[in-house]
């Protein structure tokens, strides 16, 4: 009775602040929008520039083998070796093909035939891609041609190794595969701790908290109060972004929808649990905001594994993403999501969300507690 009646009395506080609770639903969509299409991870549409001191047919065909990948597109045709310069400097080219005079010669005469590709590495990702598809491309003209030399020589062709790559849980490669069911992760912990840590400092300011204190009510269930109606916000949360992420964003979904949302209703209880904490340690609501976004989305961000590999950051780092409940989920959405696994693999994520969530609101309860008193 006593839990219902908080819960109902902060529901009711709710509802009086409509700004904030649409702020809260919406303004993470917009987030989804925007993240969603501003961070790509494809490279496509690279700015090619060509220097062809040979102009033959040969070196043409080499120029073609590159815009018809699909990967170039053909920007400008440079005159002289210093046009290579100002158009990497300009930003005009991200890359300069560079074919050297005596091309088609070479391979007229079965020997080498070196070309030079000049790449812009102010974004070495980028770069690495870039140099990629073009050495993909290069050794595959240098097969078709050897075969061609070969048939014309009355010769057989020698036996060589070919890789055939099959990519398994993003066939199609798209980043936005990979990069929205890590924004689930960002963005509900973005926004849930901060209502929570608002809510508890709101009470702080008025001088109410303390008469809560020092009546019958234990501290858990006065937290437990709180907690529950911005968990339930952010769980209407996660279901709005759920559904705008596979069906605007066209997100293929294989795993268990009710694994996800269980797991979610853990990470949820996580969230909140932090902003229970963060209202332990500050006065006012103005530095409830501020260490709310330092303590969830910076983190979330960075050390989830969201936009960055944790096995490529240092030992020490490592070690420092297991303090945030964003890498586990991280790991679960995109598991559910793309490879579509079930319980038997993500049991060890979910139980240390359900540890992390249970401990964090004990401590944040404790330490509210001996704060206020």
């Amino acid at each position: 009775m006593i839990l219902g009646a908080l819960v109902r009395k902060e529901f009711a506080e709710i509802r009086r602040d409509p700004v904030t609770l649409l702020v809260a639903v919406f303004l993470p969509i917009v987030l989804l929008f925007l993240l969603g299409y501003g961070i790509s991870l494809d490279v496509q549409d690279v700015r090619l520039a060509v220097y062809d001191q040979d102009r033959s047919q040969a070196s043409a065909r080499l120029v073609e083998a590159f815009t018809a990948s699909g990967y170039f597109t053909r920007r400008e045709d440079l005159a002289a070796p210093g046009g290579a310069d100002r158009a990497l400097d300009s930003g005009r080219a991200t890359a300069v093909l560079v074919i050297p005079a005596g091309y088609a010669e070479r391979l007229a005469a079965g020997r080498r035939a070196p070309v030079q590709l000049l790449v812009d590495g102010s974004f070495s990702a980028t770069a690495l891609i870039v140099l990629g598809y073009a050495e993909s491309i290069v050794n595959g003209y240098s097969l078709r041609l050897a075969q061609a030399y070969a048939e014309r020589a009355g010769v057989r062709v020698p036996g060589h190794l070919r890789l055939v790559p099959r990519v398994w849980y993003n066939a199609p490669m798209r980043s936005v595969n990979y990069v929205v069911p890590g924004l689930f992760a960002v963005l509900l912990m973005a926004f849930p701790p901060m209502l929570t840590a608002l809510s508890i400092v709101r009470e702080k300011e008025r001088g109410t908290i303390q008469q809560i204190f020092v009546s019958p009510l234990r501290p858990a269930m006065f937290i437990v109060g709180k907690i529950v109606p911005y968990a339930a916000i952010a769980f209407g949360e996660m279901l709005l972004i759920l559904a705008v992420g596979t069906l605007w964003f066209a997100i293929p979904f294989l795993g268990s929808l009710w694994l996800l949302l269980a797991a979610s209703l853990l990470y949820v209880f996580a969230t909140v649990g932090i902003g229970v904490f963060i209202s332990a340690l500050v006065k006012t609501q103005v530095a409830a905001v501020f260490l709310s976004f330092i303590a969830t989305l910076m983190p979330s961000m960075l050390f989830s594994g969201f936009l960055f590999p944790i096995l490529n950051m240092p030992y020490v780092l490592q070690l420092y993403t297991y303090f945030f409940p964003a890498r586990y989920f991280n790991d679960i959405s995109r598991d559910l999501f793309l490879k579509g696994l079930g319980i038997e693999y993500l049991a060890g994520n979910l139980a240390l969300l359900a540890l992390y969530a249970v401990a964090l609101v004990a401590i944040a309860s404790a330490t509210l507690r001996k704060k206020v008193a």
